[in-house]
């Protein structure tokens, strides 16, 4: 179905090639010949032995051709060696065949001799074997040089333009037709927005003089930009669907070559087939791979990628307004794309395909969980709610992870507590043996209490959806918070509490055990990621103040920042920076540590309960703590006044 060659294989016959087969029939035969023809079994014995023999009366028969004689034994006979000064070899067999050459002196009375010993003597043709040899391995010479002109001509003529390199500048984008495709909006869910945006294409397609009578041009390209696995190629196959056109799919990363101008040659060959076929969509996932910014890095700007990125730009310009060949594009890192090839007459319309929303992520379960049979009890939205940031690929695997759990325990419908499973495996990892000592559980329960309590009891917080000390992934413990609705702006009391939170886990250690372990590693590193990030992007310093400070952002392979510091910033500034990060850090970890003291048994219920269970959902938590800080401060903001 999606096999270019098939469909070109169906349009341009391949032309035969019937002396390229006999040649090599002819190069076969003649090897095999000239094997046959050098192989004897016979062994070479002197003359002096073939005399003894003869006069012993154990020659039966020979054949002589001029020189040359070919003759067998009546008994075994064990060769002696040519060469008098060579050893006989100990182990050597008898032989029967023997074969030996005559001196010039040999006349009337040895074959008068051998008449005598009763011995069957026939002449042969004096034909020089030698000679015959060598004129069969000059002809098999000459197949096999015959057979190679003829195979580089054959690839010569398979070539465009007769080139060497014009072979592979065909393009190798795959073709899918339009009863193919089958692919439709209704197969893509949790992207409402972005299917609105493509309506327009699709009618476009159908109805091209529809827009054209009012003078309206619809977009020549489309770039589709978002996280990977969010559905860009998928909506681009269910554009092709819509509107039944062919589309032809292909990845940036296949023009790029080792010769220069080959990805060039597939781009022209590309853009040719599409307007041959159109109406058509042509696709180039993942463009960023050829269409990043010129002139970046240390090289030139005669490079393959640079001249294919040139050759696409000048093949989009030259589309003519009626043309009716949409080029969609799809990558993830859109700010790495040269400027040209965003500009509008090349990829006029970017749209932005973003992680689903709450309603989004429902409609995907709902999709993607059509042909597995589900018990009554599954809530879809519940679902859509406990897996913010999954995008269309995540949830997919994640219905099939719960459907594969369900099958091992032999289950005929998947369940809540399967979906469950899967949610946790794909969120925190799979659960890994025992791998703790007494000593080191106790230690990962008092850290994952702690960021739990804190968690808790900081009503910014995000909610606990689950506590556990079963090692997960990379991680011994995890205290997973699931936020209740999806956040695209953080305050600074939020982040504050998110600190707290964070060094949480290393101030119960303090407290419990008076040391530190190497445990709250990827805590400070979290942690201090995101205080830098609160001082030099967002202002949120007051000794600094609102400006933001650059620290090597660029991307060194872009080739931007080569020429200069990274830095934008004096030695005495970056000094007040590592000073207001260490300031926050501090601060964030006083107040977690305050808190801790002032539920310490709190701290020491919820540790011991986690040494005993392993694993705390919502309602056990709120078992042992009572209800949180965050839900006191709900029921208060509707409490009646």
């Amino acid at each position: 179905m999606n096999e270019p060659q098939e469909d070109r294989a169906k349009k341009t016959p391949q032309p035969r090639r019937p002396l390229q087969w006999f040649t090599l029939s002819l190069l076969a035969i003649a090897s095999v010949f000239l094997i046959l023809s050098t192989w004897r079994d016979e062994t070479t014995i002197s003359y002096s032995q073939l005399i003894e023999e003869v006069e012993a009366g154990n020659v039966a028969q020979i054949k002589i051709s001029k020189n040359n004689v070919v003759g067998e034994f009546r008994e075994g006979v064990v060769p002696q060696p040519i060469d008098r000064q060579t050893p006989a070899d100990e182990k050597q067999e008898p032989i029967k065949q023997f074969k030996c050459t005559l001196p010039e002196q040999v006349g009337e009375d040895w074959l008068a001799e051998l008449r005598s010993k009763k011995v069957e003597v026939t002449a042969e043709d004096p034909a020089n074997y030698d000679d015959v040899f060598f004129l069969i391995s000059l002809v098999g010479m000459g197949l096999l040089i015959v057979f190679a002109w003829s195979m580089m001509r054959r690839t010569r003529d398979q070539m465009l333009g007769g080139g060497m390199l014009g072979g592979v500048t065909k393009s190798p984008a795959r073709r899918y037709e339009a009863s193919d495709t089958k692919i439709s909006f209704s197969d893509v869910a949790g992207l409402s927005g972005v299917k609105k945006d493509l309506e327009e294409i699709v009618l476009y397609l159908k109805d091209a003089p529809r827009f054209q009578r009012l003078g309206a041009q619809v977009p020549k390209g489309v770039l589709l930009m978002g996280p990977p696995g969010t559905g860009k190629t998928l909506l681009a196959r269910a554009v092709a669907g819509e509107a039944g056109v062919p589309f032809f799919s292909i990845n940036g990363s296949e023009f790029i070559q080792m010769f220069v101008g080959v990805g060039a040659g597939r781009v022209r060959d590309m853009f040719k087939t599409a307007q041959d076929n159109s109406p058509a969509i042509l696709f180039i996932d993942e463009i960023d791979a050829v269409g990043r910014q010129r002139g970046a890095g240390l090289g030139g700007g005669h490079d393959e990628r640079e001249q294919t990125l040139n050759q696409i730009l000048s093949e989009m310009d030259g589309f003519s307004p009626t043309s009716t060949v949409i080029v969609l594009a799809a990558t993830n890192r859109p700010d790495v794309l040269d400027p040209a090839l965003l500009r509008p007459g090349r990829f006029d319309r970017h749209i932005t395909v973003d992680r689903p929303t709450v309603k989004g992520r429902q409609e995907l379960f709902e999709l993607h969980s059509q042909k597995v049979p589900l018990t009554e009890d599954v809530d879809f939205e519940k679902l859509a709610r406990a897996t913010s940031g999954l995008t269309g690929a995540d949830i997919r695997n994640l219905v099939n992870e719960a459907a594969l759990w369900a099958i091992r325990h032999d289950k005929d419908k998947v369940g809540p507590e399967d979906f469950e499973y899967a949610r946790d495996k794909i969120l925190m990892g799979s659960a890994r043996e025992e791998i703790l000592t007494a000593d080191e559980k106790k230690l990962v329960a008092y850290h994952e209490a702690g960021h739990a309590l804190v968690a808790w009891l900081v009503p910014d917080c995000e909610p606990v959806h689950k506590v556990t000390i079963i090692p997960r992934g990379r991680s011994l413990g995890v205290t997973q918070l699931v936020p209740e609705e999806d956040r695209y702006n953080t305050s600074q009391s939020q982040m504050i509490a998110t600190l707290t939170m964070a060094l949480a886990g290393r101030a119960a250690e303090k407290i419990q055990f008076d040391e530190f372990s190497a445990g709250a590693e990827s805590d400070l590193k979290r942690a201090t990621d995101l205080a830098r990030r609160m001082v030099t992007r967002w202002g949120m310093s007051e000794r600094l103040g609102p400006v933001a400070y650059s620290n090597g952002e660029e991307h060194p392979f872009l080739g931007r920042e080569m020429a200069h510091e990274h830095r934008t910033f004096s030695e005495r500034t970056a000094q007040i920076i590592d000073e207001e990060v260490a300031k926050i850090l501090h601060s964030a970890a006083d107040s977690a540590n305050l808190l801790l003291t002032e539920h310490a048994s709190k701290l020491e219920a919820l540790s011991q309960a986690l040494l005993d269970r392993e694993m705390l959902d919502t309602k056990e938590i709120e078992e042992i703590l009572g209800p949180s800080a965050r839900d006191a401060r709900r029921n208060s903001n509707h409490a009646p006044v």
